[in-house]
């Protein structure tokens, strides 16, 4: 038996409890270069209890739809951003503090930040093998815990 979670466009409004959408949306907030390059200054803000912030780069397997979701996972000493390194759109996963997961789909190009302690799913790209850079915590301790689902949720659009 599975439950159905059905996938909805990424807005910041939608998301701003779990977190922060990472996009050029708008003008930027400044030009820099000789007014070549538009900043969108600002827009996440790094979290972390301890430890450094580091940069690395998760290389994840394409993944079909309809995606079973079994599994969850947060970080509760950081603050979590993937941003992706290619135009094609990824599957974000996020639940409540009752574990009550939600879908969305990145628009080309877009990121997000994961508050700290946000409960979400595992990297899903869904458009061939997925490469991103990805900006949290480096620290001692323990920064992982993962929660099984007794009932997978099948999700879709």
């Amino acid at each position: 038996m599975t439950r159905n979670i059905r996938i909805s466009p990424l807005t910041q409004a939608a998301f701003a409890p779990y977190g922060d959408v990472l996009n050029c949306d708008g003008d930027p907030d400044k030009m820099i270069n000789a007014g070549l390059c538009g900043r969108f200054h600002d827009r996440a803000r790094v979290d972390v209890t301890d430890g450094q912030v580091g940069i690395s780069l998760f290389r994840s397997e394409l993944r079909a739809l309809p995606y079973q979701l079994d599994l969850i996972e947060r970080h509760p000493a950081g603050s979590q951003a993937f941003i992706p390194m290619s135009m094609d759109p990824f599957l974000v996963i996020v639940a409540d503090a009752g574990l009550q997961p939600q879908a969305f789909v990145t628009a080309p190009a877009e990121g997000i930040n994961f508050h700290r302690g946000t409960w979400h799913g595992v990297l899903t790209p869904l458009s061939g093998p997925g490469l991103f850079a990805v900006i949290d915590r480096i620290g001692e301790g323990a920064n992982l815990e993962e929660h099984v689902f007794d009932t997978p949720y099948s999700v879709n659009f």
